[in-house]
């Protein structure tokens, strides 16, 4: 792992990066929750789910939002902050010019960051959202959503009602040629306080099918 920064637009942001040991391996940047309610890059969500993709031989980068943590600026209501995304995944396929797949992921805002992102760089090949607030934030760009993907969340989500991500999913699932993986984690809350497991097992599983479809890779 390596402490790194590198520049946004509103300045110096920090992050982490964990480098693949393997040779042009696929790449993922994972984008953390509301900057305003305590979301950082250290997030346990944000965390595991670098963690499953390190698992699997991918190159990860997290890193801070503007005005978190030792990354320059301030809260900019979602702009700055897809800005901010933007310039990570530069970063990160400047050091990774060969790589045959880019994923990104994102929990609650983090999500709504990462799907936005997702319509702007078509070389993302693939995505894993983490109960996107699909009740507080609009999410009718995705139309049509370009790559497939997966969605998650918790069934006693108290922040995001489940339903309304249920109506994303059944949105996005009716697009033409694309699959969403729907992993509904029965008892969750927002935060998977106590079901963090069976949301990295659920994760795992997906990328690991992916990984093999793609690439032909049996490894778990």
């Amino acid at each position: 792992m390596s402490e790194i920064f590198f520049n946004g637009p509103a300045g110096r942001i920090e992050g982490r990066y964990y480098p693949s040991s393997k040779a042009e391996a696929p790449i993922a940047l994972i984008l953390h929750p509301h900057p305003l309610y305590g979301g950082t890059m250290q997030n346990k969500v944000v965390h595991m789910l670098g963690q499953i993709f390190q698992r699997q031989d991918f190159s990860v980068l997290r890193f801070n939002f503007r005005g978190v943590g030792r990354s320059v600026g301030e809260y900019d209501h979602g702009q700055g902050e897809l800005s901010d995304a933007a310039s990570a995944l530069d970063w990160l396929q400047q050091l990774n010019e060969n790589a045959p797949q880019c994923w990104i992921a994102g929990f609650s805002f983090g999500a709504w960051i990462a799907m936005q992102l997702l319509m702007r760089r078509p070389e993302i090949s693939g995505f894993i959202s983490v109960a996107p607030p699909a009740n507080s934030y609009d999410f009718t760009f995705l139309a049509p959503c370009p790559v497939s993907g997966a969605i998650a969340h918790g069934t006693a989500d108290q922040v995001v009602p489940p339903e309304s991500v249920d109506k994303l999913v059944a949105k996005l699932s009716s697009q033409k040629n694309i699959a969403i993986e729907h992993m509904k984690i029965k008892g969750a809350n927002h935060f998977f306080e106590t079901h963090l497991t069976e949301l990295g097992r659920a994760v795992t599983d997906y990328l690991v099918r992916q990984n093999t479809l793609l690439t032909g890779n049996q490894s778990a």
